[in-house]
């Protein structure tokens, strides 16, 4: 295979060739082009020449691309995971064989990294079909420089990027190329339900990287409104980055995404949008802008990061858990009769606004190495309106997890929960949030400066 690969390449690559399809052709305007520029020009180059056939699922230009993809990877540092890759397709009669390339970025901290981001990308395209042009059939290929050419060259970069930083990924990332997208997202469903089926529940989120050639039209991301991913992208609003991404609540594309937000996988998918060469045969090289494709990669590189290394993205962002394990002689919050409260209210907001927040103290350990997140605190709520039996449900690091305990445990006395008539034990949950700003020097709580 590699073999065969690298006499591929070197066609594709050899100047003069005529198999890009005069898609790239180097120029002294090339040799200002940054290090990640010629890199990503190459792949889009490889990924979409002529060659490649269009890539359509199950194809042998499908199987190159999936092949160059490990390739790349393996270079940039990346330990393929090849069990379980391929796959087969049923059309028909006919069965259609795809695979996936799947790689594995260890993250340092032995306690997160066997929970994973995943980072993918779709590999095929739409392949080729025949015109009749003047009474003569001619071949039409759908190059796909854009769709996907450029996603797979994105998560190639950042493999590489988030490769040379693996010391500061306390996560794991996983890194898929998926086969047969264009089939009801066969590799996405076979991944998830075959290949990383035993360890799914360890997915704390996934990124989708598709069609991000275009950037005139935009920069997206779109992210099915899920709080915790959107804080992500308000908080790169402060950093100083060459562009900044755009929320969009209607969803530019469907794409793999939506399988893993069929498995309450908190997903986002990257895109610069609709453009007027989508899905023809004008869909090559010359459309993409490359230089804005570099900023795009700063800008996610700078969004997988935090992923890995701050709290778990939930996929329903309440304040109060949807279910919560209680002893035999404890109500859960949201089943007793009448809540209970804390300054007369039966709002737990009051109680992280009036209690927690103010008392609240950032650990100077977690503000010199960056980390943040929210930590998920269940306590009980006695009889006599007490606090106990504080602990932590989902943690960040034990110095802000501790922090949080302290302050919920020092609560002052709450009115205690009734259910048929009686004062009860009452669990609840709340989720407390530590987040740095670090504009002009200082760091904040919930918008809360500490001094």
């Amino acid at each position: 295979m590699m073999k065969r690969l690298h006499c591929v390449l070197a066609a594709l690559l050899v100047a003069g060739s005529g198999l890009l399809n005069a898609q790239y052709r180097t120029t002294l305007q090339d040799l200002d082009d940054s290090e990640t520029v010629r890199a990503l020009k190459e792949h889009v180059a490889t990924l979409s020449a002529a060659q490649m056939e269009g890539r359509k699922a199950g194809s042998e230009g499908e199987k190159m691309a999936a092949e160059y993809l490990e390739a790349k990877l393996r270079e940039y540092g990346i330990d393929i995971l090849t069990s379980g890759n391929e796959f087969g397709v049923s059309k028909g009669a006919d069965t259609l064989h795809s695979r996936n390339v799947t790689g594995l970025l260890q993250g340092w901290d032995k306690s997160l990294n066997q929970r994973y981001i995943v980072v993918g990308a779709r590999m095929d395209n739409l392949g080729m079909d025949t015109l009749v042009v003047n009474g003569e059939p001619t071949r039409r290929i759908y190059y796909g420089a854009n769709g996907n050419a450029s996603g797979m060259a994105m998560l190639l970069e950042l493999a590489q990027k988030l490769s040379y930083a693996r010391t500061l990924l306390r996560r794991s990332v996983i890194f898929v190329g998926f086969g047969a997208s264009e089939e009801t997202f066969a590799g996405a469903w076979y991944f998830l339900n075959r290949t990383f089926k035993e360890d799914i529940a360890n997915v704390d989120a996934m990124v989708n990287l598709d069609m991000l050639g275009t950037s005139a039209g935009g920069f997206y991301a779109f992210t099915s409104s899920n709080e915790d991913l959107n804080t992500i992208v308000s908080a790169l609003q402060g950093e100083l980055l060459p562009v900044q991404a755009q929320l969009t609540t209607q969803q530019p594309y469907s794409g793999d995404h939506i399988v893993f937000y069929d498995k309450e996988i908190p997903s986002v998918l990257f895109t610069t949008g609709r453009y007027p060469e989508h899905n023809t045969g004008r869909d090559t090289f010359d459309i993409i802008d490359f230089e804005g494709m570099e900023g795009e990669l700063e800008y996610i590189y700078s969004y997988v990061q935090r992923l890995c290394n701050g709290a778990r993205p939930l996929f329903r962002n309440d304040s109060i858990a949807p279910q919560v394990q209680t002893e035999a002689d404890v109500v859960a919050y949201s089943d007793v009769d009448v809540k209970p409260m804390f300054l007369n209210s039966p709002d737990p907001r009051t109680f992280m606004e009036k209690w927690v927040y103010q008392y609240l103290k950032y650990p100077r350990y977690a503000q010199e190495n960056g980390i943040q997140g929210r930590v998920l605190v269940t306590f009980v709520i006695n009889e006599k309106g007490e606090v106990k039996d504080v602990r932590v449900t989902r943690g960040v690091h034990e110095t802000l997890d501790e922090e949080a305990v302290r302050v919920v445990a020092a609560s002052p006395k709450w009115r205690p929960g009734r259910h048929r008539g009686k004062k009860v034990k009452t669990a609840l949950t709340v989720a407390v949030e530590f987040k740095l700003d670090k504009n002009k020097g200082k760091f904040g709580i919930n918008g809360v400066t500490i001094k």
